[in-house]
């Protein structure tokens, strides 16, 4: 399953916490991600949510590693525009990310409500409402 994947990979990508300028961190942490065929027809929501959740985890610890004592967060949206998920981590409280639509902070993505049995599940899984979790 691809999409797990790439998620998984997110964790060990690039990582900038520059408060001061949210544009690089923006360029350099943000990804996007696309469901294969074989991933839309096979994979569940709750998969892609808990790799999300395992990802944000790993996050957290790199950040502890770095000694960064500020605030971070880790978010995700579904880009309507270009049928991706995308997420990023900056050095934001969750009220501060750059969305001007509607969005919610939660504690962990299990809690959220989404679609379990729709094939575009995955790619929508988040439409309607973009989701933070506060590292």
């Amino acid at each position: 399953m691809v999409l797990l994947t790439w998620i998984a990979e997110v964790a060990d990508g690039p990582l900038v916490l520059e408060s001061a300028n949210r544009r690089v961190e923006w360029e350099i942490n943000t990804r996007s991600l696309d469901a294969t065929d074989e991933d839309r027809s096979s994979l569940s929501v709750a998969e892609a949510v808990a790799a999300f959740e395992r990802t944000a985890a790993d996050i957290r610890e790199r950040i502890r590693d770095l000694r960064f004592f500020e605030v971070a967060t880790f978010y995700m949206w579904h880009d309507r525009q270009a049928g991706q998920l995308r997420c990023s981590t900056g050095s934001v409280p969750s009220d501060g990310l750059p969305f001007s639509g509607t969005y919610g902070a939660s504690d962990g993505l299990g809690s959220r409500s989404m679609p379990q049995n729709r094939p575009e599940a995955i790619d929508g899984c988040l439409a309607g409402t973009d989701l933070a979790l506060e590292l």
